[in-house]
């Protein structure tokens, strides 16, 4: 009897098994950005004198929290494409900007606090006259930064990047949104009125951060639109949480002193909608943006794991 005769299909390799995609380790992302914004803001601000003045712009620059600015700022150049530290000086003058906002917010003739990130205010350290020159010098640098301390980056480009700066933290941005909340302490405010404020006081810089990231880049427009919406949700979505922390978080939760608003008769989202309505409008927000970037799904994880924490954060 012959032996069988054995065919290609006996003795061909197994063919190898599908490897899944990894997973993004969002957790590891952020703390590796948190630690280089973090080692890039130190070195921006060199000694120098006034010392007094150096070290109350560096209190309050360094006083730690999670840099969700200029993250959001690196996450948007590495999704138009960008490579290595070229958009670090832009994202580092975000964080001056923010924390510029944050010195003057805390002012006895703005909102009075005295706790801000888990310890003292600038001006309950260094006094009130040392406290706004700190922020104004913050201010001031955070364009150096982008003029000149960009090196590699088109000078165009960073034109651009200094009108988006510009707007968002002047009359068309924070500073404005800053006087209409003052305006409304103690009023009865309606939702659009509430969202106005937000939009500038909050929104403009969150959606600088995201658009100046693009534009050292190179970002094209088909981008930057998509970008705008995706800003423009986060920068709602995240005020609404504030809001509803300031109600129900505790002040060592929060690093600053809950239940301000309530305190200064605000109108906010809870007080407008009920909290179980602005956490949906929160999360309404937030699908939003993410949808605005499905096209490039494959390379916004960063900014699509930032959206999802912007709501589930608890400071």
């Amino acid at each position: 009897m012959a032996a069988a005769v054995s065919t290609s299909q006996d003795t061909a390799e197994p063919a190898p098994a599908a490897v899944a995609p990894r997973a993004f380790d969002f957790a590891a992302y952020l703390e590796a950005a948190r630690l280089r914004v973090e080692a890039a803001l130190d070195a921006s601000l060199a000694l120098e004198r006034p010392e007094s003045l150096w070290e109350a712009m560096r209190y309050s620059l360094l006083a730690g929290g999670k840099r969700l600015r200029p993250i959001l700022c690196l996450a948007a150049f590495e999704l138009a494409g960008g490579e290595g530290d070229l958009a670090l000086p832009t994202a580092v003058a975000l964080e001056m900007i923010h924390t510029m906002s944050l010195i003057h917010d805390d002012l006895p003739a703005m909102d009075n606090d005295d706790l801000r990130r888990g310890r003292p205010t600038n001006h309950k350290m260094f006094g009130e006259a040392n406290a706004i020159l700190a922020g104004d010098a913050l201010l001031t640098r955070a364009f150096e930064m982008v003029a000149l301390r960009s090196p590699g980056v088109s000078a165009e480009r960073l034109l651009q990047v200094v009108g988006e700066l510009s707007l968002a933290s002047g009359a068309p941005g924070l500073v404005g949104g800053q006087v209409v909340d003052l305006e409304s302490e103690g009023k009865s405010v309606d939702l659009q009125t509430l969202e106005y404020i937000h939009l500038h006081k909050t929104g403009a810089l969150l959606r600088a951060c995201v658009i100046s990231g693009a534009l050292v880049a190179g970002a094209d427009a088909t981008l930057q639109a998509a970008l705008h919406t995706y800003a423009r949700g986060i920068g709602l979505a995240f005020q609404i949480i504030d809001d509803i922390l300031d109600v129900t978080a505790s002040s060592d939760v929060l690093g600053k002193t809950a239940g301000k608003d309530l305190t200064a008769d605000k109108t906010t989202y809870p007080k407008l909608l009920g909290l179980e309505e602005s956490r949906r409008r929160a999360d309404g927000l937030v699908a939003e943006a993410k949808e605005a970037l499905e096209p490039w799904r494959d390379r916004a994880a960063p900014l699509l794991a930032l959206a999802d924490y912007i709501t589930s954060r608890d400071r």
